[in-house]
């Protein structure tokens, strides 16, 4: 019986001696394990972390950590360097981006953290006038679609002042709001409000204005003439003086730029009447025809002659005797001296036909006459000549 006790005994502590074997190695295979195992810092995406691994190369650090890797990630050093304790690797995981350019599309990669760090990774140059949406200090996602539209400069007329200024790509609108420009109900925007600024356009603000014109204009009075047969034909008296009537109007001016382009008479008023000018002109014959064949009552004399027109310098058009020539230019009138020919004679003038002598002139002396014609080239043709002429009465 104490043989047999003693037999199980022996099993017992070779089976505790057996367990405590295997704990032992099992704790000392994993404390060497453990302690053979390389440390390495780790930055992903800028995090940093303390990694350790039994990982040969870069690539197996990330297999260990169960992490794809894909071509256009940011690793370094790269895949295939070899792991030494306290190595330092950087991931930047790639990201795709929609680039809207001046709208031109584009899908790049990228490892940049923010919009500014990727417009210098793809040398994009801004100035202070240019947009960029979202902002240069937002954080890139997967998908993320940025626009940038780059500005250029805009020729700009408000009213009359005229500037460059710079534009995105925007609408007329957009862009007066942008300069703070604001428009009256009336006025006018070229190009419209909802067209689209592009490069070299020009856009016109054109300040329309209506305001209210009063003027007083005068109203001219007509020439009423009248028969009268107490006068000689061709002289004339006034009988009643005319005067002008006086009307104020008013008037819609539009102006565009301070200038003004139309207006419109929106009411009338009559100020004083107009009174028209009342003229008596004479009808009474001043030459009895004479026949060819009538003899001579008095004398003949020969006189050196020239002509004249009822326009001609200095003429008033009215003859010495009070006949206005240009009323009736049909008269055949001769400029004398009174002393050689008395006036109120009919005369008969070779060349020139029956006529009456009913005016004077002041280099008309002696035997010299001046003879009327209605057009100056009848006057020029007859020139300067010796003609004789018959006093017939």
């Amino acid at each position: 019986m104490k043989n047999l006790f003693s037999k199980s005994l022996s099993r017992k502590k070779l089976a505790v001696f057996s367990a405590s074997f295997v704990v032992l190695t099992t704790i000392s295979g994993f404390v060497i394990y453990e302690t053979t195992k390389k440390t390495v810092l780790l930055s992903i995406d800028g995090k940093e972390e303390v990694v350790k691994t039994h990982a040969d190369t870069v690539a197996g650090i990330f297999d260990d950590l169960n992490i794809s890797l894909h071509a256009k990630d940011y690793v370094y050093p790269s895949e295939g360097t070899k792991v030494k304790n306290q190595l330092k690797v950087e991931w930047k995981k790639a990201k795709q981006v929609q680039i809207v350019e001046d709208k031109e599309k584009k899908m790049i990669w990228t490892t940049a953290s923010d919009v500014n760090e990727f417009l210098k990774e793809q040398s994009i140059a801004l100035n202070k006038f240019d947009k960029v949406q979202p902002t240069l200090q937002s954080p890139l996602k997967n998908e993320l679609k940025i626009v940038i539209n780059h500005a250029f400069p805009v020729k700009l007329f408000n009213g009359r002042n005229k500037q460059q200024v710079w534009s995105t790509s925007t609408t007329v609108a957009d862009f007066l709001s942008q300069q703070g420009i604001e428009l009256k109900r009336i006025d006018r925007v070229e190009p419209n409000l909802n067209e689209t600024i592009d490069k070299r356009d020009v856009v016109k603000v054109i300040r329309v204005e209506k305001v209210t014109d009063v003027v007083e204009e005068p109203v001219h009075y007509a020439v009423v003439t009248k028969r009268d047969q107490s006068l000689n034909q061709g002289a004339q008296r006034i009988l009643k003086e005319g005067q002008k009537g006086l009307v104020s109007k008013e008037f819609e001016v539009t102006l565009e730029n301070g200038k003004e382009i139309s207006r419109k008479l929106i009411y009338k008023k009559t100020l004083r009447e107009k009174q028209d000018k009342v003229v008596a002109v004479g009808s009474k014959p001043m030459i009895q025809m004479v026949s060819r064949g009538m003899r001579d009552a008095s004398r003949e004399l020969y006189v050196s002659t020239t002509a004249y027109t009822a326009n001609c310098n200095g003429c008033s058009g009215k003859t010495a005797t009070g006949i206005n020539l240009r009323t009736n230019p049909n008269l055949k009138i001769i400029a004398v001296d009174p002393s050689v020919i008395p006036l109120g004679s009919k005369v008969y003038v070779d060349g020139y036909g029956y006529a009456v002598a009913a005016d004077t002139g002041s280099a008309i002396k002696g035997n010299r006459i001046d003879v009327f014609f209605s057009s100056s080239s009848d006057a020029y043709r007859w020139g300067r000549k010796t003609v004789k002429i018959k006093i017939l009465q």
